[in-house]
């Protein structure tokens, strides 16, 4: 059996983690290298390495984590002031932990273009 990721572990309480939701099908925490005021993290909990390896079966977990951020923004608290989402792909896309996960960043204006 594959080696468990860092998000495998926290999503299974090995790994503490400062987390602000979770259902059956992801779980959300704060970033511990916040890039924002806010910056946290949707992650599902089927390990799918990246977006480039997801197939028409993955459609409803990534719709699932869209609609999780949705209903993360209210919950926080910054749904009307704005938000921005980021999914990393790969090395050059600044992939740091081969474990889909979705970016929220907030709290702050998001100038464009991001770098």
């Amino acid at each position: 059996m594959a080696d468990k990721t860092l998000f495998e572990k926290i999503a299974d309480r090995e790994i503490p983690a400062d987390i602000v939701y979770e259902d059956d099908q992801c779980i959300c925490f704060r970033d511990i290298n916040p890039q924002a005021p806010v910056h946290l993290l949707i992650v599902p909990r089927k390990p799918i390495t990246r977006i480039s390896e997801t197939t028409d079966h993955d459609a409803n977990i990534l719709g699932h984590l869209l609609l999780t951020a949705n209903k993360v923004s209210k919950q926080e608290g910054f749904a009307e002031s704005g938000f921005r989402t980021v999914i990393n792909n790969g090395n050059d896309g600044g992939e740091e932990v081969p474990h889909l996960h979705l970016h929220i960043l907030a709290g702050r204006k998001l100038n464009w273009p991001p770098g």
